[in-house]
């Protein structure tokens, strides 16, 4: 699943996505919309741009990193922030924040979001 307010964006990274092999089982824009569609698709793997308009996407992981603990089924998605900035900008936030790893935008790709997964 991809949250992120560029719609522009959206399409593209579930483009480059599903043609790398990875099945984007959805998208959200708001910190809203993405804790109720995890609710209801139950992703592997969430990919959220850190900046969503006036939402913080820290903001969000947080909020689904607690829904998942609620979660009976203990099945909690991989979450991983992405973001046009470099890492080094936010790398305390993303230290503190309950997010597998970090990934450019612009280097995005299916075996991009697969090694961060198999090194955590």
């Amino acid at each position: 699943m991809i949250v992120d307010d560029d719609v522009s964006f959206l399409k593209v990274a579930q483009t480059l996505l599903e043609s790398g092999g990875v099945k984007v089982a959805g998208v959200a824009s708001t910190c809203a919309g993405a804790v109720e569609r995890v609710a209801a698709l139950r992703p592997d793997v969430v990919l959220i741009d850190i900046r969503l308009g006036e939402e913080s996407g820290f903001d969000v992981a947080r909020e689904l990193a607690a829904a998942s603990e609620l979660a009976t089924d203990g099945q909690a998605p991989t979450l991983i922030m992405i973001s046009t900035h470099a890492a080094a900008d936010y790398a305390d936030l993303i230290a503190e924040s309950p997010v597998t790893g970090f990934l450019p935008k612009a280097e995005l790709s299916a075996a991009a979001v697969g090694r961060i997964i198999k090194a955590r």
